[in-house]
């Protein structure tokens, strides 16, 4: 793991760490101006609780395989340099092998992200999932799925990264909510391993 500034969240029923400062500032910003102007990106529509909804923020995927969730199939895209250039870095700072990447576009505080765990079947059985957060600071919660009072709240910096691993998705729930506060965008990539359907 890194030298860089590192917070444990949660070491019971998983691992969640909190990496600041993966970029240095002046690299960060150029990061999140380059991918905010360059990607395709999409509103998609999800199926949540059998309704079809917009999802609250702006998606893109890139990598090697296709990705399922709330009743979408995406197709990647191909690697670009900047993010073959990112994944090279976080795979160097967390030890892990990532394959794909799901870049959410979060425009101002109306856009969210709901209560869920990361526990597709394409992520295999106990997926590392890192998470570089650019932009706006945003409130990211955790909640422990059976101890209801067990709950983590942290402010995501620009340019952090937050990696969990370990059987996590198996025990907790994450989600960024939404916020009154008049705030700009943030924008996340978060890396993760997919395989094919037929493992």
């Amino acid at each position: 793991m890194s030298h860089h500034r590192q917070h444990h969240l949660i070491d019971d029923d998983g691992h969640v760490i909190l990496i600041e400062d993966l970029l240095d500032d002046n690299r960060a910003l150029q990061l999140f101006d380059r991918l905010s102007a360059s990607c395709p990106w999409r509103q998609d529509v999800l199926t949540l609780f059998g309704r079809k909804v917009p999802a609250p923020r702006l998606s893109c995927w890139y990598g090697d395989m296709p990705y399922t969730y709330s009743g979408l199939t995406l197709a990647p895209r191909p690697w670009s340099p900047v993010l073959l250039d990112m994944r090279e870095k976080v795979e160097e700072v967390t030890g892990a092998r990532f394959n794909s990447v799901l870049l959410n576009l979060y425009r101002d505080g109306r856009d969210s992200m709901g209560w869920h765990s990361d526990d597709e079947p394409e992520l295999g059985k106990n997926p590392v999932i890192a998470s570089i957060s650019l932009g706006e600071v945003r409130r990211f919660r955790l909640r422990h799925k059976t101890q209801k009072e067990n709950t983590v709240s942290i402010d995501l910096p620009h340019a952090s990264l937050l990696l969990m691993s370990g059987p996590t998705q198996h025990h907790w729930q994450h989600a960024l909510p939404k916020t009154s506060r008049m705030i700009g965008p943030r924008l996340n990539l978060t890396f993760r391993w997919t395989y094919t359907k037929e493992r």
